[in-house]
């Protein structure tokens, strides 16, 4: 894999990370590639908005705000937990109900909030609990069995690896088991940009729902204090998910599309690759975006004894 960002400290790199990066046209070919593109990933929550499109074309009608929690890997703010209890509580279920394991917010305040009030992990803590909770509430809706809803043979699950390989245009390589215990889906990155090209693009039906949800709830998708939401609220029009491993994937409106994977699943490269891949297709100049904001996410500063001394930079 070629080096995509490196570690600069006081003006010496430090170390490098390896990665691929991948940009499609408005009609959806590629414009641009960095590294391998075409070999099956495992996106990880990078596949939740085309989990919740299956969801709701099996039947599952949640609220905005609700939808996008579907789709997040939310930050386990008072607002995320309160919103998956109302998942729950649309289909008669409370949180004893979630299989995803138990776990601490991933925000750092909130996560200290929780330790200082005297909680300690929960299911419902967990970043993907919104998507557990959708789940659950598509079971109840369809009438199948909300007990084993997480099996891969499941009928939620196979008719969610229908409409994965319907949005990838590609088959399904390998079948995995995500960190949530949930089923886990293999794409390349040229099929993930693909199938959040064909939401972005979408003016009607279930993955015209699953893309507004995105637009207009970016914080219920992620969290207040992330480079995710921040992305998209700088970004007119675009839908956008991360993924564990250092998975990204962004959408805009009119159909162009950018994925990537850094290798070594090292995060604190990912806002900043994803930032420099906007720039060279020049993204963040365009009418309406917030150029300062887009740039502002690609940036990674390294401390030394509490000072600036270096930086995480792309390579792209």
């Amino acid at each position: 894999m070629p080096v995509v960002a490196e570690i600069v400290r006081n003006g010496v790199v430090e170390g490098k990370h390896h990665g691929s990066v991948v940009a499609l046209r408005d009609d959806g070919s590629v414009d641009w590639a960095v590294g391998e593109v075409e070999e099956p990933i495992l996106p990880r929550s990078c596949n939740k908005p085309l989990q919740a499109l299956a969801m709701v074309r099996a039947g599952l009608d949640l609220p905005p705000d609700l939808l996008a929690l579907a789709c997040a890997s939310h930050s386990g703010e008072p607002f995320h937990v309160e919103g998956v209890r109302r998942i729950l509580a649309s289909a008669g279920l409370d949180e004893s109900a979630l299989q995803c394991p138990a776990d601490f917010p991933l925000d750092e305040q909130a996560r200290h909030d929780v330790i200082r009030s005297g909680g300690d992990k929960a299911p419902i803590l967990m970043n993907c609990s919104g998507k557990h909770a959708a789940m659950l509430a598509t079971c109840v809706t369809t009438g199948w069995d909300p007990a084993t809803y997480l099996a891969p043979m499941h009928p939620l699950q196979r008719f969610t690896v229908q409409v994965f390989t319907e949005m990838t245009g590609e088959p399904v390589a390998h079948h995995a088991v995500d960190g949530c215990g949930a089923p886990l889906l293999s794409t390349s990155m040229v099929g993930l940009a693909r199938a959040f090209r064909r939401l972005a693009r979408a003016t009607a039906g279930p993955a015209h729902r699953i893309a507004e949800a995105i637009r207009t709830h970016p914080a219920y998708v992620s969290g207040t204090r992330r480079d995710e939401r921040a992305l998209l609220e700088a970004i007119p029009g675009a839908i956008a998910k991360f993924g564990a491993e250092a998975c990204h994937v962004v959408a805009l409106a009119d159909g162009r599309a950018f994925a990537l994977k850094i290798e070594d699943g090292g995060d604190r490269a990912r806002p900043v690759v994803m930032a420099a891949a906007l720039r060279r297709s020049g993204v963040d100049t365009e009418a309406g975006v917030d150029t300062a904001a887009v740039r502002r996410t690609g940036e990674h500063v390294l401390l030394g004894g509490g000072v600036p001394v270096g930086e995480i930079r792309a390579t792209l």
